[in-house]
């Protein structure tokens, strides 16, 4: 998350409910609606929804 000026890393998440967790709890307002937007999300390592073991 980009705030106050600087990147911010609110954690790793292993689901799309765990993004929506680190969302809401960095006070974004219904989270749900922003997964598919590539202004708020930046996917890393595969492609939107993918969620692959390490």
């Amino acid at each position: 998350m980009h705030r106050h000026g600087r990147d911010e890393i609110l954690g790793t998440a292993y689901s799309d409910h765990d993004l929506v967790v680190f969302l809401a709890a960095s006070g974004v307002h219904d989270p749900d609606s922003i997964l598919d937007d590539d202004l708020w999300i930046e996917w890393r390592g595969a492609g939107p929804h993918q969620w692959n073991a390490a």
